[in-house]
């Protein structure tokens, strides 16, 4: 059973037998913290998410309890799609607005055409090197712990698919955007290495997942809500 936001009483349901919910998670929260919210609320060990969003992106999770914790990799697989906004003439070691941010003049022939030219070299096939700050392992710890150390090691490119990257905005320093994307895709390397093609830097100020292949976070529960259900239970 999709748990939606239309779901009735899900407070309810046989959930070690294993349910699939869609949660709209809050920024400032990591996956982890959603999942060992849930886990709490439903009383079940065996809890997972099927794609990580950074603690500053909002925006669909799908989070799998008991036997249906079988099928995450099936929602893995399937495209994402984000929106957000691309700030130009900043950078950080990040990639976004969660470490210290360096700030460039934007140059002064930067024009509509030349976004967009730029826009169109990240469309089809492209290589991308994962960000320090991720959850990537290397000799077993991930990434992000060194980069707090300030450790910068090699990371080998990786293939992903851009599916689809609309500019449906454009209020400079901001680039608004939507995009759909592979497994995989870090939006905030394409943030990074689309400041990078227009000479000026850029940083990820802001993500939302809206979709995981045809579920939408429109249908999604807000987090506190989905937990309200669940201390009514124990009120009564």
């Amino acid at each position: 059973m999709m748990i939606t936001k239309q779901t009735q009483a899900p407070q309810n349901l046989d959930y070690i037998t294993g349910q699939v919910i869609l949660i709209d998670k809050p920024v400032n929260w990591t996956s982890f913290d959603v999942v060992a919210r849930i886990r709490n609320l439903i009383k079940v060990k065996k809890v997972g998410h099927a794609g990580t969003l950074d603690p500053l992106a909002t925006g669909l999770l799908i989070v799998c309890s008991g036997k249906k914790t079988k099928e995450i990799s099936n929602f893995q697989e399937q495209r994402k799609t984000y929106t957000g906004i691309i700030t130009l003439g900043k950078s950080s070691a990040s990639m976004d607005l969660a470490t210290e941010v360096t700030e460039t003049v934007l140059p002064g022939d930067l024009s509509e055409e030349k976004i967009f030219a730029a826009r169109n070299k990240f469309l089809g096939n492209i290589e991308q090197v994962p960000p320090m700050f991720s959850a990537i392992k290397h000799k077993g710890k991930a990434l992000y712990k060194l980069a707090r150390a300030g450790k910068v090691v090699e990371r080998n490119p990786r293939q992903v698919e851009i599916y689809s990257f609309e500019i449906t905005k454009i209020d400079l320093p901001d680039i608004h955007f939507e995009i759909a994307c592979s497994k995989g895709t870090y939006i905030r390397v394409i943030a990074d290495d689309f400041g990078k093609e227009l000479g000026c830097g850029g940083v990820l100020s802001l993500l939302r997942r809206t979709k995981i292949g045809d579920y939408k976070v429109d249908d999604a529960y807000d987090l506190n809500e989905f937990t309200s259900m669940f201390k009514i239970l124990e009120n009564n």
